[in-house]
């Protein structure tokens, strides 16, 4: 992948174009379904508010989805990946321990957001039936989408990604289409292209902050876009928006049009209850149409965040925020998986919004608060890429001075929506920061309370053992899984185990450490002979967004080394050797459990109950190192925090 990154982001090809439009586009694509009845909402129509909303819209496009993402972000990467993790992971270099906030925020701020755009998206498109059944009730219709979607999800995006990019396509041609209709009625439309009008809504509006709050849905998408650059490439990206971005100002100038010819009027009484600019602009016959694109878009929109947050959960559990949970691969395209445990809680999570708000105008309340603090923490994670990158002070400071302005200005204006709905996906967003952070520190807390040893100090009594015939066998191939970084050093719980738990003799002892690495994509590994014939250790070098399939690589390292006679695994008993039997291997894991003994500190006590009560619900460690569990050992070790030195016992005749 070293050599492809480049080669995928300088490359520019028809195809990656119209991939990009199928999978990078989904969410702040279907964002004209609902941002215009947003703005406008049960109030009268006005002409400054309308011209003032789409200027302010242009604007946001401009300024925080091209300018902050398509160009300043997208040069971010991290060996062709984007996203914020993948972010954190580059700037990790400054050694500045407190960057871990706002990763850690801002990845839990983007999974929040995606529990609510599939229901939003899928409500604003289905509610088009409502012209012709206002009775229908649409909540069945939305969750039995959202259930279809969801479980497609298992047999990867390779077959209906097919259908992605020219569903997109059309989609997009319909919204240009429809938005130049309106314009050429009333080309006065063109003149919110001055930012005065926005200027104006913001200022002097007494509403025009509020407005604001709405008009931010325009641009929620553009984090998605930069999590999912890997896919497409970043010269695919950036010519593919020009289109993008074309259509949909044509169609929310289009919608500004129509909306300026009936001032005066209300959205419910332009298009009944669940009037929406979206679809009034369609000819009559057009609509049933329009419906089905719109839904069909709206699906696909979901289906790209649904992917986006399995590897974004990936990332984090590479990276030591989140649990080991069960991860699937559906075909061979490279970063394609499947997380079920998030899938179906994400399932859960958007059925629940769905309940919940009943109806999309519902949800736009509780949109744009989460992702609006994800974009915030970006630019501060951005700020220290382009130290990193020595990046002219007198470019770097205005840059992130005035995004953090516009930033914090979205924030406050999406304030006002946290009583009216913003408090669920912020409830969503504390949990999930919750759990990364427990999980972060307990790692920490778990790491400095490890006792590592020199390996020096037991390699001959390790070569003794081995050949003490007085002890029965254990394995022919004895295999520890490892943390300690340097070859030279062991946690001082394996040799424990190897010697005083039960003496296990093997022919050879194996320890393998897994080191994840900085860059998403490598498959690396080093052998080291630490005694001849009898104590090797083997280091795996892999990219964070790599499978930890220990079983498969183990294999294939024995392989390589066999075809290069640098270890022989036939058996050692006499008979099987004879018959040139390859030996077993045995592999022994560790499990800690907290120890009685410890003396915690108040919030030690919170976050190791917190860590071990969530390691019982996550992957077991034979699973999560892609283990055959027929032939591991799972050894329970007490863990003691702060064991009182002394207790101070005095002993009586």
């Amino acid at each position: 992948m070293s050599i492809s990154h480049k080669d995928l982001h300088s490359k520019l090809t028809l195809g990656g174009l119209l991939v990009s439009l199928g999978i990078i586009y989904g969410d702040i694509g279907t964002s004209p379904l609902y941002v215009m009845k947003a703005i406008i909402g049960s109030h009268v129509i006005n002409a400054n508010i309308v011209l003032g909303g789409i200027s302010a819209v242009f604007w946001t496009l401009t300024l925080q989805t091209t300018i902050k993402y398509v160009l300043i972000t997208l040069s971010a990467d991290n060996h062709g990946e984007g996203g914020i993790f993948a972010l954190y992971a580059l700037v990790k270099k400054t050694k500045i321990q407190w960057l871990i906030i706002p990763a850690i925020i801002g990845g839990s701020a983007l999974l929040a957001d995606g529990i609510i755009t599939p229901p939003i998206s899928v409500s604003s498109a289905v509610e088009g039936i409502k012209t012709f059944y206002p009775e229908i009730n649409t909540i069945p219709i939305v969750i039995g989408i959202l259930f279809v979607l969801f479980t497609i999800q298992q047999f990867g995006s390779k077959l209906v990604g097919r259908f992605f990019a020219p569903m997109m396509l059309l989609w997009f041609g319909m919204l240009g289409v429809l938005g130049i209709m309106q314009i050429t009625k009333h080309p006065e439309v063109l003149k919110a292209f001055n930012p005065y009008y926005a200027y104006h809504l913001l200022t002097i509006h007494p509403d025009g902050f509020y407005v604001l709050g709405f008009v931010f849905l325009c641009t929620t998408g553009a984090e998605a876009l930069y999590s999912d650059m890997g896919h497409c490439g970043r010269k695919n990206i950036r010519i593919s928006w020009i289109f993008v971005k074309t259509t949909l100002v044509l169609n929310y100038f289009g919608q500004g049009a129509y909306l300026i010819h009936h001032e005066g009027q209300t959205l419910v009484g332009l298009g009944g209850e669940n009037g929406n600019p979206f679809y009034l602009i369609m000819a009559d016959w057009f609509q049933p149409i329009g419906i089905v694109v719109a839904t069909l878009a709206a699906v696909i929109a979901s289906q790209a965040l649904i992917s986006g947050s399995f590897t974004l959960i990936n990332e984090a559990m590479r990276l030591n925020f989140w649990p080991k949970v069960r991860i699937k691969y559906p075909s061979e395209l490279k970063g394609q998986l499947y997380i079920p445990s998030i899938n179906w809680l994400l399932f859960l999570g958007c059925v629940g919004v769905v309940l919940h708000f009943e109806k999309s105008s519902n949800m736009e309340h509780a949109y744009g608060l989460a992702i609006i603090l994800c974009m915030i923490m970006t630019t501060i994670l951005l700020n220290y890429y382009m130290i990193l990158k020595r990046v002219k002070v007198y470019f770097m400071v205005p840059i992130i001075t005035i995004y953090l302005t516009i930033e914090f200005g979205f924030l406050i204006a999406n304030i006002t929506k946290f009583a009216e709905g913003g408090y669920v996906t912020l409830i969503i967003a504390f949990i999930l920061i919750s759990i990364m952070t427990i999980w972060y520190f307990a790692k920490k807390i778990n790491k400095s309370y490890t006792q590592i040893v020199k390996l020096n100090d037991y390699k001959k009594v390790l070569v003794e053992l081995s050949d003490d015939l007085s002890i029965p066998k254990y394995a022919t191939h004895l295999i520890y899984m490892t943390n300690a970084g340097r070859i030279d050093e062991i946690e001082e719980k394996v040799m424990y185990s190897i010697l005083r738990k039960r003496p296990k003799r093997a022919d050879i002892y194996w320890f393998i450490h897994v080191n994840i690495l900085n860059v998403p994509y490598k498959t690396e590994y080093k052998v080291s002979e630490i005694a001849k014939d009898t104590i090797f250790r083997v280091d795996f070098n892999l990219g964070f967004r790599e499978p930890t399939k220990i079983n498969l690589m183990f294999k294939e390292v024995i392989t390589d080394m066999v075809k290069k006679g640098e270890v022989d695994v036939t058996s050692r008993y006499e008979s099987l050797n004879k018959n040139n039997i390859i030996g077993d291997f045995k592999f022994v894991l560790s499990a800690k459990y907290l120890s009685n003994d410890s003396d915690l500190t108040f919030f030690e006590k919170i976050i190791m109950n917190s860590y071990f009560f969530i390691k019982k619900l996550s992957l077991s460690e034979e699973s999560a190192f892609g283990l055959d569990s027929s032939s591991v050992k799972v050894e329970k070790f007490p863990m003691v925090l702060h064991a009182p030195e002394n207790i101070g016992l005095t002993r009586i005749q």
